[in-house]
């Protein structure tokens, strides 16, 4: 399966990109040279990943009924030194809020988005240290 996105250079350092699901701008920060005005190349990757494993155990506790009151994922990674910098070490840390988080369901989805479904992790793996977390509150 080919995805596409058609990414068209607007001014200065920004980009508008076609996404299947919308237009969206990114930019460079003032720092690099760009307005600040969109989103950064690098910060998406990391909303891809967070976004990929949240629709996985999104949809796993849909169909396991779950009861969450609030789900929050927060993704950190750290940058190399040395040009080309990319992401060597990536933390995922899953927060789930409610009166009765039935814990051991909640692991299973996460252990089966990070490990079965989501590409964007696989992905991942292949440049840098993932380690995942969860917190139960």
């Amino acid at each position: 399966m080919t995805q596409t996105i058609i990414t068209t250079w607007k001014e200065n350092m920004a980009f508008e990109s076609e996404n299947p699901g919308g237009k969206f701008i990114i930019d460079a920060s003032p720092e690099d040279g760009g307005e600040g005005s969109g989103f950064r190349p690098k910060a998406l990757m990391l909303s891809a990943l967070a976004g990929c494993s949240g629709l996985d155990v999104a949809s796993m506790m849909k169909k396991m009924r779950l009861a969450v009151d609030d789900f929050v994922i927060t993704v950190s990674a750290e940058l190399t030194e040395e040009h080309p910098r990319y992401y060597n070490s990536v933390l995922v840390d899953y927060h789930f809020t409610g009166e009765s988080l039935d814990k051991a369901k909640l692991q299973k989805a996460i252990d089966l988005s990070v490990e079965k479904y989501c590409g964007v992790m696989e992905m991942f793996r292949r440049f840098a240290e993932v380690t995942v977390t969860v917190r139960f509150n």
